[in-house]
């Protein structure tokens, strides 16, 4: 009697199944990412997180030790602030009222809800309403 390896003769049949179904799976596998990642996309979408960059200024800071520091600066109807510098620049949050801003020569006004940069250079603020106007400092001055 003599034996015969059979699964020998298939072999190739094998193979090709074999390479077919990790195929597949990687195809199962890759729908399902994409379901998921949707999914996980239009939870955010519902949640009703809405992030909008409104500033962003590269900075190249004079040390490595920087102290940051938040400011809010609340200034009276029409008030005007003296010419001065802050230790850092950074960016500057109107919460409310109008602010007409000198800095470094150049003249702009900002209300509520804007944000602008405030180069570090000799500058002046003023307020520009007939109520209180509210301004948040962002400053990023080397730590001492």
């Amino acid at each position: 009697m003599v034996m015969h390896d059979t699964h020998h003769e298939y072999k190739p049949v094998y193979r090709f199944l074999d390479n077919r179904i990790r195929f597949i799976a990687a195809l199962v596998l890759l729908i399902l990412l994409l379901v998921v990642m949707d999914a996980a996309s239009a939870d955010e979408n519902k949640s009703g997180l809405i992030r909008t960059p409104i500033l962003e200024n590269p900075v190249e800071l004079p040390s490595k030790n920087i102290n940051a520091k938040v400011i809010r600066a609340t200034f009276p109807p029409h008030f005007k602030t003296p010419w001065h510098t802050h230790e850092g620049p950074g960016p500057r949050y109107v919460v409310r009222g109008k602010f007409e801003v000198t800095d470094n020569g150049t003249v702009k006004t900002y209300g509520t809800g804007e944000v602008f940069w405030e180069t570090g250079a000799k500058m002046a603020v003023q307020n520009m309403s007939d109520e209180t106007a509210e301004l948040i400092i962002f400053e990023l001055a080397p730590a001492h």
